[in-house]
């Protein structure tokens, strides 16, 4: 008998459509819409291969996952539309083979499930039980689930790391969550940004002095290694990184030993290394301005982190996260982004990457005026009249107006629109009545006139 792989979803169209695409691989498929149904069918037979999505009514995936781990029974792929780091990292250490964050890809579907029989005759280690892990990591974009997916994969490794990306992208929201999702958890994750320490001082503030060891120096100091003991050590932007000092650093990483600075005993370290940088690595090495051999220490595996504008689609659940954080942290009134103001704010370009967005989001907590953030809120980035902004702003206006029964709407809503037209044309026109009124298409006596009932109504 031909063996099969089972595909776990409650999701009936998914099931069909991925098990459609394994037979035109020549493969044979079994299907279930829940977990009790698999363990019924594992009283009378074994699969080759276990597909299973993460959430379905009842148990969830990563129960079956341990389950069939227990029993021998795998490889297993796990397949999310929720793709977060902690579930990644959860269904890669409880043992899963691959992680596949939905809607994917067919063809890298069917690949998956291929490498995994080719390779199914390795052992495979059950690992430990579901850690629940929150991180500041946020994105349901495809870059990011890859971004997601690459972390789950490696972090349970001790492999070096070297992240990747444009300033502000969030690197060391990367390495700290390769820390947590890692067996080195409980030890210490220390930070280092090589490009902020003088380079005269960076070597004391790597691997610490002994008392005596240059002018002010009056004590012994551990170094970041010696503080990272058993744990992991980011070092940030390592491109920045003196000459001299690479190659002390590569001496440390080749021989995982090091002396502190005017010191004798050697030391022995045990410390993971996560670097990053915003420079192309092997264009400095090229023009040696950094050792190649120092990058290939570093970059065992690479991730890249996508600027904010190839994912321009989390920009809203960035903001809204950012606006909600930033209340909760200075206990400042809540805020939200009326749906005119999350627009424009998607539309923006940040050069200053996910940074930028939060720095933005935080001053909007504290300065926008009301409890919900109009398009005037945003300074430069008003919207074009032009544009189908200001009229969504004043959809939510009068939906809210009406909401409350209130009176005089429309009559209110024409004399602000009569008003800010007339202060713009004004405005545009230097005061000169005539060409305001020329430049908005009305009379010259009906601008007066508008003016003169706006000022008896300011009295």
């Amino acid at each position: 008998m031909t063996e099969e792989i089972w595909i776990v979803d409650d999701d009936r169209a998914v099931r069909f459509v991925l098990a459609e695409a394994l037979r035109d691989a020549g493969l044979a498929v079994r299907e279930f819409g829940e977990v009790a149904a698999v363990r019924t069918a594992l009283q009378t037979a074994r699969p080759a291969l276990v597909v299973t999505d993460v959430r379905m009514p009842g148990e969830d995936g990563l129960t079956l996952l341990n389950e069939l781990q227990a029993q021998s029974v795998g490889p297993v792929i796990v397949m999310s539309a929720y793709t977060d780091v902690a579930t990644a990292a959860a269904a890669y250490r409880a043992g899963a083979t691959d992680y596949l964050a939905k809607p994917f890809d067919l063809d890298h579907a069917v690949a998956s499930v291929q490498r995994a029989l080719a390779s199914a005759a390795a052992p495979v280690e059950t690992g430990p039980s579901v850690i629940a892990s929150n991180h500041a990591l946020l994105g349901e974009s495809a870059p990011m689930r890859e971004v997601f997916r690459l972390i789950g994969r490696v972090a349970a490794s001790d492999l070096n790391v070297l992240i990747t990306g444009e300033t502000g992208t969030g690197k060391e929201l990367v390495a700290r969550a390769l820390h947590e999702e890692s067996a080195r958890r409980d030890k210490p994750f220390v930070a280092l940004n090589t490009a902020a320490i003088p380079s005269e001082l960076l070597e004391s503030e790597l691997f610490g002095h002994e008392a005596g060891a240059f002018t002010g120096a009056t004590r012994r100091v551990a170094g970041r290694f010696e503080q990272a003991e058993g744990g992991t050590l980011f070092l940030d932007e390592i491109g920045d990184m003196p000459l001299a000092l690479q190659t002390r650093l590569l001496r440390v990483l080749a021989g995982g030993e090091f002396y502190r600075v005017g010191g004798r005993e050697l030391i022995r370290g045990n410390v993971r290394i996560v670097a990053a940088t915003h420079q192309d690595l092997a264009a400095r090495a090229a023009s040696g301005q950094f050792r190649a051999d120092l990058m290939h220490r570093l970059d065992v595996v690479r991730i890249e982190l996508p600027s904010l504008r190839t994912r321009r689609s989390d920009i809203p659940l960035l903001a809204q996260h950012f606006l909600v954080a930033t209340a909760q942290e200075l206990k400042l009134p809540p805020k939200r982004f009326s749906k005119a103001a999350l627009k424009l704010v998607a539309q923006r370009d940040y050069p200053g990457n996910v940074r930028e967005l939060e720095n933005l989001c935080r001053r909007l907590a504290v300065i926008a005026p009301g409890s919900e953030i109009l398009p005037a809120d945003l300074g430069d980035g008003k919207p074009a009249p032009g544009g189908s902004e200001w009229t969504d702003a004043l959809r939510e206006w009068a939906a809210d107006a009406l909401a409350k029964g209130e009176a005089d709407i429309h009559a209110r809503a024409r004399s602000a629109l009569d008003q800010t037209l007339l202060q713009a044309a004004l405005q545009a026109s230097d005061g000169h009545r005539q060409n305001a009124a020329q430049a908005l298409g009305v009379g010259r006596n009906t601008l007066t006139r508008k003016l003169g009932a706006s000022r008896t109504r300011r009295r």
